[in-house]
């Protein structure tokens, strides 16, 4: 029994989660619901309704719906349908899963028909797409964030599915389809289904032997997973080698994901270490390699390598604050026009090469400081360095 496919939702009361986006108050809905939606891309963590959200609205908006992977999209497709619908006054909604991958020839095949409102355009990601888009195809769409489905709301989906099923399973059973779900809802039905085809009882020892890790939850309790993610960061970030090692313990006593605990390590390693120490990113990008390719038990002893190796690094937040302060600025309305000389057709461009690897020249219209290095580890070299460099 395909239980993603019988309980997804036809209408916006019947989502769970993503009450931000599907709440009768709602930009989204109040949008929907005048018919004044415009294109839109959706992006947030698999599971969390992207695709449902997308259906809804083609109901909604009584529009045909189209769906497409922008892996394996052809612009052959495209056109074919751009031309079915050229002299009728309806209009298709075209939707494009994992639209980050989209090349560039095929946004601009998009472009007129999204100019002419020819076509409702709606992509989904489980990144930010915005990053990946062209300029021309963010300025004619709306970006809208999903969450990931909480503890309650799975609970609430997961009692639709056994209601729906006629079945009764123990409350382990039931906190584990949960919390080994990592508030993908599609992968708690999937296992709900994959395990009740099996037979009548549904067991906890069948559940794990299905899915003997959570997908990037090892917790049973509400909350606990966070905060001992949380731990951990602290502690590596305090230096506290021993403390660290004891949540690593804790986190993979519970069954967590490894690649979950690299992806943190990765982060920290740019947010807290960043240049004082750049080899803790290259450190923790094989950690990450590492454990996607060995798992448990080996993957233990990879990840207790990585975490002592950062607790003794030298600390620094500058990258992590300097993009921070270049974003809020950009945010804040702070688009500067590029200079001249360092355009792609550019005008007096002064080769660094020729002159010794240095020369002061124009690069910014005004003057903007979101840079500040420490006196801490191999970062003060680079700070000593680029002090020398432009005050020799």
């Amino acid at each position: 029994m395909d239980y993603t496919h019988l309980l997804r939702p036809t209408s916006f009361d019947q989502i769970v989660g993503q009450r931000h986006l599907v709440s009768t108050s709602s930009p989204l809905r109040v949008l929907c619901e005048n018919d004044s939606l415009g294109h839109s891309f959706f992006y947030g963590p698999p599971g969390c309704g992207k695709t449902t959200i997308s259906r809804i609205i083609a109901k909604k908006l009584k529009l045909d719906f189209y769906e497409f992977n922008a892996t394996s999209l052809k612009i052959e497709q495209l056109r074919k349908i751009f031309d079915q619908y050229k002299n009728t006054l309806s209009k298709p909604l075209i939707f494009i899963d994992e639209v980050h991958r989209l090349a560039k020839n095929q946004q601009e095949v998009l472009l007129p028909v999204m100019e002419n409102n020819s076509v409702l355009v709606i992509g989904a990601s489980t990144e930010n797409p915005f990053f990946s888009l062209t300029a021309a195809m963010r300025s004619r769409s709306m970006l809208f964030e999903l969450k990931t489905i909480n503890k309650d709301d799975l609970a609430e989906l997961l009692h639709r599915a056994l209601e729906y099923a006629k079945l009764k399973v123990d409350n382990d059973v039931f906190n584990y389809l949960i919390n080994s779900s990592g508030g993908d809802a599609r992968a708690m039905l999937k296992l709900l289904e994959f395990a009740s085809s099996l037979g009548e009882k549904i067991t906890l020892k069948t559940l794990k032997d299905l899915r003997p890790t959570a997908l990037n939850d090892g917790s049973s309790e509400a909350g606990t997973h966070y905060d001992l993610a949380s731990a951990l960061i602290k502690s590596i970030r305090g230096s506290d080698e021993n403390a660290s090692i004891y949540y690593l313990a804790r986190l993979i006593a519970g069954g967590e994901n490894p690649e979950f605990i690299a992806r943190r390590l990765v982060i920290l390693a740019s947010e807290d270490i960043g240049n004082a120490n750049p080899q803790a990113l290259t450190l923790t990008t094989s950690t990450m390699t590492s454990v996607s390719k060995i798992g448990y038990p080996e993957a233990r002893i990879i990840l207790a390598q990585a975490v002592i190796y950062l607790c003794a690094s030298p600390k620094s937040n500058s990258a992590y604050m300097a993009i921070n302060k270049a974003l809020q600025a950009i945010n804040d309305g702070e688009i500067l026009d590029i200079p001249q000389n360092i355009k792609q057709q550019n005008q007096n461009y002064l080769y660094p090469h020729d002159f010794g690897g240095y020369v002061k020249q124009n690069y910014l219209e005004k003057n903007l400081k979101f840079v500040d290095l420490k006196d801490i580890g191999y970062e003060k070299k680079m700070k000593d360095w680029l002090f020398s460099l432009k005050n020799q």
